[in-house]
C-alpha cells in the first residue's frame, strides 16, 4: 500500500486566509446589522418622546390645580407629623403650637359690612355682540353714539371700507363695548392677544363676559371669540382716533388737588374706571409699597374669600367713605388697626385674578363706587 502524499503547506495558508476573510466579513455584517437596529430603536424612542411631549403641551395647565392641591395636602400632612418634634425643641415655653392663633385667621378677619360690591347704573350692559339693522337717517357716528362705542369698533367688526359704506337695511354687528373681537387661534394667549391690540392683558381678564378654559392660567380654547376692550387693530389708521397715553402717576404720597387723598402708590395707570371695572389699576414691576390714601380704620386685611381681589386691604375713612387696595403680595396691617394718611399698608403684588404686578384701587362712597381719578386729581 502506497502512503498518501503530505498536504501541501500552501493550501493550508489559503484555507487560513479564507477563514480570516470569513471572520472579517461576519464581523462587518454584524456591525452593520447592529448599527441599523440601533438606529431603528432610537427612531422609535424619539417618536415616542415627541408624542409624549406633544400630549403634555396640549394639556399644559389642565392639571395645575390638582397638582397644587395635592402638593398642599402633602405639605400639611408633613407638618402634622413633624409638629410635635419641633415643639419639643423649644422646652419651657409652655405653648402648644396648635393653640397658637393662625396668622391667616388674623389677616382674614373683617367687619360684618364691607360695602365693596359693584354698583352698576341703570344702563343695560350687554354680554355679547348683537345685530343692528341700519334705519333711515342713520350714520356711522349716530349708531356708535347710540350704543356707546367708537366708530372704529363698528368699522372693524363689519369690515367697512368708508364712513359712507352703510345703507338702509344693512345688518351691522355691534360689540358690547369699544374695542375689537378676536377669534382664538392655536398658540394664542391673553398676553399675545393683548400685545397685538396694544392693551394690558388685565383688561381682557377683567371683562366679565370673557371665559377661560382654566381660570388660574387664563387658558383660552381654540376657536372661541373674546372681546378685547379698547383694543386697536394693528397697522390701521383710526377714523376717530382716541388718545392712548399711558399715564404715569405722581410719586406715592403726593397730595391730590382736593387735599383729601394722596396717591397710594406710583407706576403706570394700566386700566381705567368702567362699569365692569370699578377702580383703576396702577402697574409697576418693581412692586413698590402701597400707602393709605387717607387716615382711617382697617376694615378688611387678607384674603377672606375666593374673590378675584386676592390679598386686599379695605380702610374705613368715616362719613361713608372707604378705599380698597387689591392684589397685594404682602399685608402690613390687621383689622381694627388705625392708620394715618401715608402709612404703609402692604406691598404691590399679583395675587387673585391678576396677570401681572399691579394695584387695583377703589373708592366707595355710601356703597357707590366712584372713579378714583375724580378724587386723586
Amino acid at each position: 500500500m502506497v502512503p498518501e502524499p503530505a498536504e501541501n503547506p500552501k493550501s493550508m495558508r489559503e484555507n487560513l486566509q479564507e477563514f480570516n476573510d470569513d471572520i472579517h466579513t461576519f464581523c462587518h455584517e454584524l456591525f452593520e446589522f447592529s448599527t441599523k437596529s440601533l438606529h431603528v430603536q432610537i427612531g422609535r424612542i424619539d417618536a415616542s418622546k415627541s408624542l409624549f411631549v406633544s400630549t403634555l403641551y396640549r394639556k399644559r395647565g389642565r392639571m395645575a390645580q390638582r397638582l397644587m392641591h395635592s402638593g398642599m395636602a402633602g405639605i400639611t400632612a408633613f407638618g402634622v407629623m413633624v409638629a410635635p418634634i419641633v415643639a419639643e425643641e423649644f422646652p419651657g415655653d409652655g405653648v402648644d403650637p396648635w393653640d397658637a392663633p393662625s396668622p391667616s385667621q388674623v389677616l382674614s378677619a373683617s367687619t360684618s359690612v364691607q360695602n365693596t360690591s359693584t354698583i352698576i347704573a341703570d344702563r343695560e350692559y350687554r354680554d355679547s355682540t348683537i345685530e343692528y339693522t341700519v334705519a333711515e337717517g342713520d350714520t356711522l357716528s349716530s349708531i356708535a353714539q347710540k350704543f356707546g362705542i367708537s366708530v372704529d369698533t363698528i368699522r372693524w367688526e363689519n369690515d367697512l371700507a368708508s364712513r359712507d359704506s352703510i345703507k338702509i337695511g344693512q345688518a351691522l354687528s355691534i360689540l358690547p363695548i369699544t374695542g375689537v373681537s378676536h377669534k382664538v387661534n392655536k398658540g394664542d394667549t391673553v398676553y399675545s392677544i393683548a400685545k397685538k391690540y396694544d392693551i394690558d392683558p388685565q383688561g381682557i381678564v377683567n371683562f366679565p363676559f370673557n371665559t377661560f378654559v382654566n381660570d388660574e392660567t387664563f387658558e383660552l380654547a381654540v376657536g372661541q371669540v373674546i372681546i378685547v376692550p379698547d383694543g386697536v387693530k394693528p397697522f390701521e389708521v383710526q377714523w376717530s382716533p382716541v388718545a392712548r397715553v399711558r399715564q404715569i402717576t405722581p410719586d406715592a404720597g403726593t397730595v391730590t388737588a382736593s387735599g383729601q387723598f394722596i396717591w397710594p402708590t406710583n407706576g403706570t395707570i394700566s386700566q381705567n374706571y368702567s362699569w365692569y371695572h370699578p377702580g383703576i389699576d396702577i402697574a409697576n414691576r418693581a412692586a413698590p409699597a402701597v400707602l393709605a390714601a387717607d387716615a382711617g380704620t382697617v376694615a378688611v386685611a387678607g384674603w377672606p374669600d375666593a374673590y378675584g381681589y386676592g390679598n386686599r386691604v379695605v380702610i374705613d375713612h368715616g362719613n361713608g367713605t372707604r378705599t380698597l387696595y387689591a392684589h397685594l403680595s404682602r399685608i402690613h396691617v390687621v383689622p381694627g388697626q388705625t392708620v394715618q394718611r401715608g402709612d404703609t399698608i402692604g406691598i404691590m403684588g399679583s395675587t387673585g385674578r391678576s396677570t401681572g404686578i399691579h394695584l387695583h384701587f377703589e373708592v366707595i362712597q355710601n356703597g357707590v363706587h366712584l372713579n378714583p381719578l375724580g378724587v386723586l386729581r
